[in-house]
């Protein structure tokens, strides 16, 4: 009988300490890696992770880790071990696109979702001064009597913004010459100086400068991507079929964790990050910088985000096409 009684109290006292050790979850900093330099993409990840902190009682510091079209931060999350203190912030071109452009061995369906985080607008912006063209429809006839004489660019080369701006000048049969940049910057600096001739604008450039930009088209048919943009023609005003619809044709982020994380900590960082995102102060902060906060918890990843791979799986054509019309011309 005394050992059957020792064996129940061990076996009390394991279980004991098993909950204990569940629910002193999270006992130290969870880390948020962030596939983008310093700038407005950051920042409202810092906004997220601060309320999620708040939420844990944790510091939750988002660490900023470039490099490969935003591939380096998966690829240094995934190596992290799967305890719920590293959270990947999971842009759909790490995500989505480069695993669709055969530059990562992962699929969306690979991590466990936490909660969906923002969306960010794309657009096509020109210069204010602008003499030859007023619209987008005025730039795009130039283009046609101009074959490769347009200078663009859309950041990096085949990243998500060129992919849809590759698609838009496809359809008006526009051949057009894709400049590389690093920094974002650099990319505006050039075409306020001239030596482009449109750009990728996200929205964090317009709102740091908004009299410095004709916002010629918003490249999504969304009504918050429209008004983002103060109302600037969107692909819907012209009647452009991009093939992408949704979220597909923009910038977006849903937090995720390792496919191997422990339940009990999936549901508590869950819980924290849908309470952090339902915060009023939270969600207009996110607004003021031109972000779309979203509402999709992780019961929706695959309805959502699923979708969105079918949709740029069938997208690549355009790039191989603006590559092969720029041949044809040299």
């Amino acid at each position: 009988m005394k050992s059957v009684k020792k064996g129940l109290a061990t076996t009390a006292i394991l279980a004991l300490g098993a909950s204990s050790a569940l629910a002193d979850f999270p006992e130290r900093t969870i880390e948020v890696i962030h596939p983008w330099g310093p700038g407005n993409a950051m920042a409202v990840s810092q906004l997220i992770a601060e309320a999620m902190g708040d939420e844990l009682g944790v510091n939750m510091p988002v660490i900023s880790t470039p490099g490969a079209a935003g591939t380096k931060a998966q690829i240094t999350a995934m190596a992290r071990p799967a305890d719920g203190y590293t959270i990947f912030d999971g842009y759909v071109a790490p995500l989505v696109l480069q695993p669709v452009l055969g530059n990562a061995d992962w699929d969306y369906s690979d991590f466990t979702p936490l909660h969906a985080a923002v969306s960010n607008a794309f657009s096509i912006g020109g210069r204010i001064d602008e003499t030859r063209w007023s619209n987008f429809e005025e730039m795009m006839a130039y283009g046609q009597a101009n074959p490769g004489d347009l200078r663009y660019s859309s950041g990096s080369r085949n990243n998500l913004p060129h992919m849809v701006i590759a698609k838009v000048l496809q359809s008006y049969g526009v051949v057009a010459q894709n400049v590389p940049y690093s920094q974002d910057g650099n990319a505006i600096k050039d075409l306020k100086g001239g030596v482009l001739d449109f750009a990728f604008v996200n929205v964090g450039n317009y709102i740091a400068d908004k009299s410095a930009f004709n916002i010629m088209l918003v490249l999504s048919e969304l009504a918050g991507a429209k008004a983002s943009y103060d109302g600037a023609p969107s692909i819907v005003d012209l009647g452009i079929d991009t093939g992408l619809t949704g979220l597909a044709p923009m910038g977006w982020t849903w937090w995720i964790v390792n496919a191997d994380t422990p339940e009990a900590e999936v549901t508590k960082l869950r819980a924290a990050m849908t309470a952090a995102m339902q915060r009023p102060d939270v969600r207009a902060a996110i607004e003021a910088v031109g972000f779309v906060p979203l509402d999709w918890d992780h019961t929706q990843y695959d309805a959502i985000v699923g979708p969105v791979a079918g949709q740029l799986g069938a997208m690549g054509n355009a790039l191989d096409w603006e590559v092969e019309e720029l041949k044809k011309l040299n």
